[in-house]
Order: C-alpha cells, then sequence, then structure tokens
C-alpha cells in the first residue's frame, strides 16, 4: 500500500520540488556544494568547503569546443526524462526527472574552452541523499562523452 501511494504522490508532482533561483555561472563557478549534503556532486567542489563525495571530474575534450559542446548537448537530450532550463553558447541547465517518483534533480554544465574543460554538477532538490544517483547520472554522460 505505502508504494503505491509513494508513486501516486509522485505522479502527482509532491517530489518535484522549487527550481533554485541562485543556479548559473557566477565569478566562473557553478553554485558550491552544501557543505553536509550528500546529494550533489561537482567538479569545482574543490573551489569550495566541501566532503570527498561532492567531488567529479570534469568533462575533458580537445579539439573545437564548439563541437564538444554540441556533442554534450546531444546526450543531454537523448537522456531518458532530461528538461533543457537554459541553454547558452556556454552553460546548460537541465532537470532531470526520475520515473516513477518524479523526483527532480538540477544538472549544471559550464564550458571552458580555454582549458579544453566542462565542469559539471548536479544536484538534488529534496533530501540529503541520493544514494549515488547524481553521480551515476554524470558519469554515464561522461561515458557517452567520451565515447564519441
Amino acid at each position: 500500500m505505502i508504494p503505491a501511494a509513494l508513486v501516486i504522490a509522485g505522479q502527482c508532482g509532491l517530489f518535484s520540488g522549487q527550481r533554485p533561483s541562485d543556479l548559473g555561472v557566477h565569478h566562473r563557478r557553478l553554485k558550491a556544494p552544501g557543505k553536509n549534503a550528500q546529494n550533489v556532486v561537482s567538479s569545482q567542489a574543490a573551489m569550495h568547503p566541501h566532503m570527498d563525495n561532492h567531488v567529479i571530474a570534469p568533462l575533458t575534450f580537445s579539439g573545437d569546443p564548439a563541437l564538444a559542446w554540441v556533442r554534450l548537448q546531444k546526450i543531454i537530450a537523448a537522456t531518458k526524462g532530461t528538461t533543457m532550463v537554459v541553454s547558452q553558447p556556454d552553460y546548460l541547465h537541465v532537470e532531470f526527472q526520475t520515473t516513477y517518483l518524479k523526483f527532480i534533480d538540477d544538472g549544471e554544465f559550464s564550458l571552458d574552452a580555454a582549458k579544453g574543460e566542462i565542469h559539471l554538477r548536479s544536484a538534488s532538490r529534496l533530501g540529503r541523499k541520493d544514494f549515488g544517483v547524481n553521480r551515476a547520472r554524470l558519469e554515464k554522460i561522461r561515458a557517452s562523452f567520451d565515447a564519441r
């Protein structure tokens, strides 16, 4: 009975949370991970107070930054449950939605063309833990990005 109630609550949007208003690149940095949060990973975590579980490597590329950016956008567009919120020449904000409970995680990507890197961040809107979902999602995107 409880699992069915949870699915119904999720389908009604009760687990989607509020879209953060403080996302984006500020002073060349994505939003810092919450100091005690266990539901966020960021390739820029080392620039802020953080825990080891916050750290994830940026995507790296060689060659034309514009081609790398387009490649990333295609991978994200093909990712199930993804909605593009902001698409700029050097910044993306996407929402990743889980299938049944409809939890929403915010993903951010920032292009550093000069360094051949794309910084990434993914954070759950609700709760303190994500059971590794954000890291696994970004690593899956990395695997697709590196395979092309």
